[in-house]
């Protein structure tokens, strides 16, 4: 027992940086980063994950906004579990749809028609009460295949993400051998298969140091490892650093050509 209060309970994730999507036919362009994710139970108990934490969603095109609040999971909480309430707003701060539901099952929106102040709370703080239309579903959760629990209670598209494909780069995730050896149950196959990539990556890594490290040397510049398929850019409207498809990867695809692919697996 002394051991085991001095291991993790938990596992938290936050993913840094921001996530684009540009609508080419409308030119609207969002942005938005993730929310914290956190498993718990990682030693003892049923594996569980939470989601917490606010996301800034931002039409870069047209300023509108929306801010989405993760409520985090609190066993003394009489609210939702998995609550997710928000606030759509234009660019000049006025309010026009209320979301609300959870981030496991369904989301809702509703259209304001009037807002005004209101007081909330003990100290009786100001806060905006909004009188909506009836609320219209925006996404609901597809039900999960039969079995779902005994395969990690995937959606019938996550149990498909990792089919192979005829024709795809030889650099593709789906086709590292560990990977598929663990689809087909061989577990100690893929253990050693998964070893082996790991000291791979751990010497793939010297070499590229020791190169750096030799151009320091010799005063050399530095060009750094180049993606095949992106290139590193600075975004116009938010400044800051982002890979961006650079083409010819469907080029290649057509013509089967992967002469230029690393070979990583």
């Amino acid at each position: 027992m002394g051991l085991l209060n001095l291991l993790p309970v938990c596992i938290v994730l936050s993913i840094q940086g921001n996530i684009h999507l540009l609508f080419h036919s409308s030119g609207n362009h969002y942005m938005w980063s993730k929310v914290t994710s956190t498993v718990h139970n990682i030693i003892v108990g049923k594996l569980w994950i939470d989601q917490s934490g606010d996301i800034d969603i931002v039409n870069i095109t047209t300023k509108d906004t929306c801010r989405l609040k993760f409520s985090p999971y609190s066993y003394f909480s009489r609210e939702v579990p998995r609550k997710v309430t928000g606030v759509v707003e234009d660019r000049e701060g006025t309010a026009h749809y209320i979301l609300s539901g959870t981030w496991d099952d369904k989301m809702e929106s509703a259209k304001i028609v009037d807002s005004s102040q209101g007081c909330g709370g003990s100290e009786c703080k100001q806060k905006m009460v909004y009188q909506t239309l009836a609320p219209k579903l925006l996404w609901k959760k597809y039900p999960l295949p039969d079995n779902a629990e005994n395969m990690y209670f995937f959606s019938s598209l996550a149990l498909t993400l990792n089919e192979p494909e005829e024709g795809v780069a030889p650099t593709d995730s789906r086709m590292r051998p560990d990977q598929r050896l663990m689809e087909a149950g061989l577990w100690d196959e893929a253990n050693v298969q998964k070893q082996r990539l790991e000291e791979c990556q751990r010497l793939e890594r010297k070499r590229r140091e020791a190169q750096a490290t030799q151009a320091l040397e010799e005063g050399q510049d530095i060009e750094g490892y180049q993606p095949l398929w992106f290139e590193k850019r600075t975004d116009d409207s938010t400044g800051e650093s982002t890979y961006v498809y650079r083409g010819g990867y469907w080029e290649a695809k057509d013509r089967q050509d992967w002469s230029q692919s690393p070979e990583i697996f």
